[in-house]
């Protein structure tokens, strides 16, 4: 990755050589610009977020001491966060955190970072569930573990196993469940898809799988392509190599009318829908859109001839 100069070095129309010289807003102003000229688009958004977690405070209050000054081990704490985001490491990653619906979330880089568009699966899930208990559900590559935390703590299931091939990523997510009050009915377990879920079936197999082709690479921003886990963000086969293994492995491992809910990319759903369409005891896909109007989620539920097979 290429070196970033010092920020704050120059300092502006500002004396650089005395912290005390740099209020909140004039730090938020001068940062907001800076971290444009690297390319990123919300450059104050991002400058409010970091100095909000310096100051150990949130955005709001950020204005209401609009002219306070920093202290120079203040300063010198949000040069390095200033830093690593002009690197373009993800804001999330900085900070440590970020809420899914409900949840607020560790985030690291071993795992991707939990998104908006990922909350439209899990309300799928939730709204096939409704109010029925003692349902069973799965997520396929749980990462951070915000689709399985999310079903435990919002929806009916009294189980919910979560798999993922990485034992780095699982380790998040384990640490994740701890804040989580529905806990104890969370399951997690390393291993790639299926393989650790031998014999068994579920009301729901849920998965945000790696849907990105290799050839889009170059396309992704840097904050993606640079920083969060290869394993989790590309499939071989134009990105439907492990969309294509969800489906054809769901029908051993679902109940009858059980449902399979999974995340696609963009333009994706439907060659998605024409697999379940041509699957073996799957019926009825049907293709869902996030908050952005995109087609984000396809769903099938297996017929009653997948309990015999």
């Amino acid at each position: 990755m290429t070196r970033t100069r010092d920020p704050l070095a120059r300092g502006g129309d500002r004396n650089a050589s005395s912290s005390a010289t740099w209020t909140v807003m004039g730090l938020i102003r001068w940062s907001a610009d800076y971290l444009v000229e690297k390319g990123i688009e919300q450059g104050r958004l991002d400058a409010e977020h970091l100095l909000a977690h310096t100051l150990e405070t949130d955005r709001l209050h950020l204005y209401l001491q609009y002219d306070r000054p920093l202290s120079a081990d203040e300063l010198a704490v949000f040069k390095q966060l200033l830093l690593r985001r002009a690197r373009r490491e993800p804001l999330q990653y900085i900070l440590g955190r970020v809420g899914f619906r409900e949840l607020d979330l560790a985030v690291d880089e071993r795992a991707l970072v939990p998104r908006p568009e990922t909350e439209t699966l899990v309300q799928v899930v939730l709204d096939w569930s409704g109010d029925r208990s003692g349902l069973e559900a799965v997520d396929l590559g749980t990462g951070s573990g915000c689709i399985a935390l999310s079903l435990a703590h919002e929806g009916p299931f009294r189980r919910v196993v979560a798999t993922d091939s990485s034992s780095g990523a699982l380790e998040l997510a384990r640490a994740n469940a701890g804040s989580v009050a529905a806990g104890e009915r969370l399951d997690f377990r390393l291993g790639s898809l299926f393989e650790p879920l031998a014999g068994e079936r579920f009301d729901a197999i849920v998965s945000n799988p790696p849907y990105v082709s290799e050839e889009d690479r170059e396309g992704l921003q840097p904050e993606v392509r640079d920083w969060e886990p290869s394993e989790a963000l590309f499939a071989a086969g134009g990105g439907l190599g492990v969309l294509r293994a969800l489906i054809e492995g769901a029908p051993g491992h679902l109940r009858p009318g059980g449902l399979l809910a999974l995340e696609v990319g963009l333009g994706q759903a439907a060659e998605v829908v024409r697999l379940l369409e041509e699957a073996p005891n799957l019926e009825g896909p049907e293709i869902h859109r996030d908050l952005s109007g995109r087609d984000r989620v396809v769903t099938a539920r297996a017929t009653d001839e997948t309990f015999h097979s």
